[in-house]
């Protein structure tokens, strides 16, 4: 597979396209294995010139007008729309994920970029009396400075988007640092942005296959004021105590081992279509995949077997294959402990009931799967799997099931099946996460915050709240 014609390889900086300072690295094609880019390589002086681009494009970029911000963002939100063909086979061939999953992202990728246009001009302060009546309360917000953005392999479109947008829409300059599985997609939206009408320095992209040097340097430098993560809990914990030393704001999207409870009144047929959206999108590669199926006793054997036989008809294939309905793991380390997870809950006492294997043919491909009588302390019950993987886990009733949803140090996304929309609601209220999706296996939208609590994260992005993790408040005592 060859790249669409004019994708970026080299680091962008100071709006220029530069090597790196330490050669290339390969990137890899899922499917096959076969390389399909040589990409530069970041070192410490490309780091370094990187951030003081960001730091001298920063009070011009902030000065702007926001409505001169908003258009920029309103631009690329148009270009990327029109290129998103382009963009859907670039994220597919480097990725893995099928050609329907790759177009549906590039769709809500796009969406941030429109929705922060809107928002750029909408940032807002507070005039107040203060109690005792001495003074006035006056509020207003500012940018923070220099953001540095980290994402992550599985959405390299939308999970940099969902950064990008707010952090230019708030007046931040940014140095984007993309994971090293997926480094394409974002030069790709760096010459979009660029294209777009934003000015030099103000949107940065280093790349590099050591991220933790290059990562450590950006924080250590005084000029960053902003960190937004999104990756492992693990990860994100030692970005936290670096980022500690300098008091760095963070915001952090980490991992989750997400519930779906299908309650003894749920619509069995809803139910399962809702798990395909929850557990098979982006082939399970994602922090919202449904992880644990808590199923009340009474309808657990038959939702399995319906669940079964849809994730039965799966297509295994390449990504930039049209017929692909499953596509490879991002890379030989993702397969193997998917393998390594499954094999622990079968020999804990699992049942397989479909797949359960890594099939024999080139690439990083693992079997669509299905687990009954999975033991609530095994391996697929209490770790993340991030693969297609469907561990059932029988409940006796509402109650069993929110004490095992919340029965983790995670907390990103829940689900919940019932025809009883007020014993939906109560149940979604009582489960420990950011976000619940009521008889619906999608929850991600540009317009609504996305985030989760306990060691699933801090802060939100997206909707009203998204722009917020890159201001200030400044207040100021004044009387007239």
């Amino acid at each position: 597979m060859t790249l669409p014609a004019g994708t970026p390889t080299q680091l962008y900086v100071d709006g220029e396209w530069r090597d790196g300072a330490n050669g290339t690295f390969d990137v890899l094609d899922p499917s096959t294995g076969a390389v399909v880019a040589a990409v530069a390589k970041a070192g410490d002086a490309d780091v370094d010139d990187a951030i003081a681009a960001a730091a001298a494009a920063h009070p011009g970029w902030a000065a702007k007008a926001p409505r001169e911000r908003a258009e920029v963002l309103r631009k690329a939100f148009e270009l990327m729309t029109a290129r998103s063909e382009d963009i859907a086979y670039l994220m597919s061939l480097e990725m893995g994920k099928s050609l329907t999953d790759s177009r549906a992202e590039v769709t809500y990728a796009a969406e941030f970029f429109r929705w922060y246009s809107e928002e750029a001009v909408r940032v807002g302060g507070e005039v107040r009396t203060s109690p005792s009546g001495a003074n006035r309360i006056v509020t207003f917000k500012k940018p923070f400075g220099v953001a540095l953005l980290l994402t992550p392999w599985n959405f390299p479109a939308a999970m940099a988007t969902r950064k990008l947008a707010p952090a230019l829409a708030a007046g931040c300059a940014v140095v984007l640092k993309p994971a090293e599985d997926t480094p394409l997609t974002a030069l790709v939206l760096a010459q979009v942005l660029t294209d777009a009408g934003a000015p030099a320095g103000v949107v940065n992209v280093i790349t590099s296959d050591v991220p933790g040097p290059v990562v450590e340097r950006a924080l250590a430098d005084g000029r960053v004021r902003k960190l937004s993560f999104t990756g492992s809990t693990g990860v994100g914990s030692l970005l936290l105590k670096q980022a500690a030393d300098r008091v760095v704001d963070s915001s952090m999207e980490l991992g989750g081992n997400d519930p779906f409870l299908v309650l003894d009144d749920a619509d069995l047929d809803a139910a399962v279509e809702g798990a395909m959206l929850a557990k098979m999108r982006n082939g399970g590669q994602a922090c919202t995949a449904a992880n644990r199926f808590l199923v009340a006793e009474s309808v657990a054997a038959e939702f399995a077997t319906k669940l079964a036989a849809k994730m039965g008809e799966l297509t295994l294939g390449a990504g930039t294959d049209e017929s692909t309905k499953l596509g490879p793991m991002v890379n030989a380390k993702q397969q193997a402990g998917i393998a390594d997870k499954v094999t622990r809950t079968v020999d804990a006492g699992a049942t397989v009931v479909l797949g359960g294997s890594t099939p024999e043919r080139a690439g990083f491909f693992y079997e669509a799967t299905v687990l009954t009588d999975v033991p609530r302390d095994s391996a697929a019950a209490t770790e993340e799997i991030f693969g297609p993987v469907a561990p059932i886990i029988t409940v006796r009733d509402d109650e069993d099931a929110i004490a095992v949803a919340n029965g983790s140090e995670m907390g990103l996304t829940g689900y919940v099946y019932t025809r009883d929309l007020a014993r939906g609601l109560r149940v979604s209220e009582k489960l420990e996460v950011g976000m619940v999706g009521l008889n619906r296996g999608i929850v991600s939208d540009p317009a609504a915050p996305f985030g989760g609590v306990k060691q699933s994260g801090l802060g939100r992005e997206g909707g009203f709240e998204g722009i917020e993790e890159y201001l200030e408040t400044t207040y100021v005592a004044t009387s007239w």
